[in-house]
């Protein structure tokens, strides 16, 4: 049985959606069927399918240190959702993005996992270890080269575009999405395996 995951994002700039474009490639590539939603959009099509999904992920740019406006508009529009309990026992995870290497991405990925938990989701970590600086002879390459734990971080220069914010291969951001991945929240909802979303950049 094939995995139904939704990508609930926002992207400001396109960015962020490069990266849930990225998360999409990987669960896909992992067996999952996969459908992608910009939230600024809040129609009866985006809730169906939102309702239908086994797990969702989160997906915003951080504005001034929290989620964007956009995203929030969306996590309040489902207060109706969250009365019924229709998310509850779904599974989550989030991703975000910066143009800052720090910008206070965590305080959004905390926003997201309280939202899910408001939902009774249950929310599952990035589980990698950390990349980059971390050591002398870490890359830019590296994943989680932004050392995150609770979801994906990823970072753009405020100066450069979409298509071109950070040059990381886009198969290096889904190579996270390993299907054999212990931590799997395909796991936890006892269907076929998948992995995580990835971090690195957009």
């Amino acid at each position: 049985m094939s995995v139904n995951i939704s990508i609930a994002y926002h992207s400001g700039f396109g960015h962020t959606e490069r990266q849930a474009r990225a998360v999409a490639a990987g669960a896909e590539s992992a067996g999952a069927t996969v459908t992608l939603h910009d939230v600024t959009t809040l129609d009866d099509a985006l809730w169906s399918t939102l309702a239908d999904a086994d797990a969702i992920i989160f997906g915003s740019p951080t504005y001034m240190g929290t989620a964007s406006a956009a995203f929030q508009t969306f996590a309040e529009a489902s207060s109706p959702i969250w009365a019924d309990g229709g998310w509850r026992d779904k599974i989550a995870a989030g991703f975000t993005n910066s143009a800052g290497i720090n910008g206070d991405k965590l305080n959004t990925l905390e926003t997201m996992s309280l939202f899910a938990a408001q939902h009774g989701m249950t929310w599952v970590s990035l589980a990698l270890p950390p990349g980059g600086q971390f050591t002398t002879t870490g890359s830019e390459d590296d994943l989680n080269r932004l050392a995150g734990f609770l979801g994906a971080m990823a970072q753009s220069p405020s100066d450069a575009d979409a298509e071109n914010a950070p040059a990381t291969p886009i198969s290096a951001l889904r190579s996270t999405w390993e299907p054999a991945s212990p931590r799997s929240p395909c796991r936890s909802s006892g269907a076929e395996q998948f992995s995580r979303v990835p971090d690195g950049r957009p």
